[in-house]
């Protein structure tokens, strides 16, 4: 048996149906394009019948992509599978997948049938696919809930009317790994021609196991996955791409499986996937999460300095990550200081660790996570400006509409000086950041920007977060305020302050004869 595995993506399938609202064609262009790069073997890009503007996505990427199948989504009704053909027909090779449910609580209380019906009409779909394309596949909605002899026979039956590929789904999320690789395991012994097709599944995550079953579906000899980025799909989602692509890469000494993914643009395909379809991707999800490679702990920061491999069973490269984050918390140890320390280019004579500590700790316990800035700061606190020589916002007015542009008005005052600006953007955040800039006179880039809400309802609070790029370095701010424009304001002059900060310790350093490790390198 062959060990590679297809992945079949569903990102614009199964995925795209369960966003708050439908993408638009060039949108969907971009992630199959993304999904291409990525190494995907088979991408389901929607289904045709549903809406001209699906018809229009789907050909249009049938059109575009080269390197992987395209398919596309039809019931068991020959109108849906001659959109299909229609919509795939441009494309140098497609895929039919036809469907229909096979499980006592669909074929009885949704089709409404008898079984024998139910397998009539998947024969028919599946001849009928046949006449556009020699790739077809049968899926048996509900085959976690089908019984073993009924789904043993629709099997056999797709298989012989032409399916090459047939879809074993858990639709509801219902079976336990064990019970589902067993159906697996069932079907390889009784199915007389499964030999013929490709055994595939697709797992939804109603109890958290869909990538579990999927691992135990390709362990018993199924070998198609059917999963999207992010795991995003129905109710509770799908079984996750970069998970499975993840388990069988660094477990292949056990699984002895490969797919054709290519690892290191799991992350980008990550981010896109979530920024155009606006759906934020846990904090602690697995792969991709933010917190995915980094470590608080004071224990497990001190490992990861010794060795990674002691809390890292992969490289966040390997999934196309710049590097493992260390964050600085109240969790974290004197030995993660002096480490982030000596990175700044500072020997362990410039500072006493253990007053530089007590001050981590105190800053940490007040704002959360301390960054680099902070740290510097710490070290020349008796030295360093204080809060009256801050930029502080006394007023602000933004004017935005339906027009071409947003216009802004800010005053800022710092220790004694006053500086009104105004300038105009492409919105109401842009126009203000644009003025602010004006006034403060510093040549700083926003490589980052996120708002959220704290609380619930109308009442609850806007939150700015940003990252601020400036002399190779990046500065992070906040803001929280009633009004989003507000916080966005605030955010940046919290950044800018340390950006003033950071100024402030480059002279003080200057002064003491600190060289910094970027200095050194740079030859400055």
């Amino acid at each position: 048996m062959d060990n590679t595995v297809k992945i079949f993506d569903t990102t614009l399938r199964d995925g795209e149906q369960a966003l708050m609202s439908s993408l638009s064609v060039h949108e969907k262009l971009q992630i199959a394009l993304a999904l291409e790069r990525l190494g995907v073997d088979i991408m389901e890009v929607g289904f045709p019948v549903s809406s001209p503007g699906d018809f229009e996505s789907v050909q249009t990427i049938a059109k575009t992509v080269k390197n992987s199948i395209v398919c596309g989504l039809s019931r068991a009704v020959e109108g849906d599978i001659q959109a299909c053909a229609d919509a795939l027909g441009v494309a140098e090779q497609f895929r039919i997948h036809t469907f229909i449910s096979t499980s006592d609580v669909h074929v009885q209380q949704k089709l409404k049938r008898e079984f024998s019906d139910v397998e009539a009409m998947a024969v028919s779909a599946v001849k009928f696919a046949r006449k556009f394309t020699d790739d077809v596949e049968f899926s048996c909605e509900d085959a976690g809930r089908t019984p073993i002899d009924n789904l043993c026979r629709m099997v056999e039956s797709a298989i012989k009317a032409g399916a090459n590929t047939i879809n074993i789904p858990d639709t509801v999320g219902y079976t336990l790994p064990h019970e589902f690789g067993g159906i697996i395991t069932n079907l390889f012994e009784r199915v007389p021609n499964i030999d013929q097709a490709t055994i595939s599944v697709h797992c939804h995550n109603d109890l958290g196991l869909s990538v579990a079953n999927s691992i135990a579906a390709v362990n018993a000899g199924a070998r198609q996955i059917e999963c999207t980025i992010n795991g995003i799909g129905e109710r509770a989602g799908n079984c996750s791409l970069e998970e499975v692509a993840m388990i069988m890469k660094l477990r292949n000494d056990i699984l002895g499986l490969n797919t054709n993914i290519n690892h290191t643009e799991i992350a980008r395909t990550s981010r896109l996937v979530s920024q155009i379809c606006n759906m934020p991707v846990q904090s602690n999800k697995a792969i991709v999460g933010a917190n995915a490679f980094s470590h608080s702990s004071g224990i497990h920061q001190d490992g990861m300095l010794k060795s990674a491999n002691t809390y890292e069973i992969m490289t966040p490269e390997s999934v196309g990550i710049s590097k493992t984050k260390l964050n600085l918390t109240s969790r974290s140890g004197r030995h993660v200081i002096k480490h982030r320390m000596a990175e700044l280019g500072y020997k362990e004579t410039d500072f006493d660790l253990e007053d530089l500590y007590q001050d981590f700790l105190a800053l940490a316990d007040k704002k959360g996570q301390v960054f680099d800035d902070d740290l510097e700061a710490l070290l020349f606190k008796n030295q360093q400006q204080d809060d009256a020589d801050s930029y502080k916002i006394e007023y602000m007015n933004v004017i935005a509409g339906s027009g071409d542009f947003a216009t802004a008005s800010i005053k800022l005052a710092c220790g004694d000086e006053v500086k009104i600006e105004s300038a105009t953007g492409n919105g109401p955040v842009d126009a203000l950041y644009c003025a602010i800039k004006k006034a403060v006179d510093i040549d700083f880039e926003v490589a980052d920007y996120k708002i959220s809400n704290k609380g619930s309802g109308e009442d609850g609070l806007g939150q700015a977060a940003l990252v601020v790029s400036w002399q190779g370095r990046n500065f992070h701010g906040y803001g929280l305020e009633t009004d989003v424009i507000d916080a966005s304001g605030q955010a940046l002059i919290h950044a800018i302050n340390s950006i003033m900060r950071a100024q402030q310790v480059a002279r003080l350093k200057e002064q003491a004869g600190i060289e910094t490790q970027k200095e050194k390198v740079q030859g400055i």
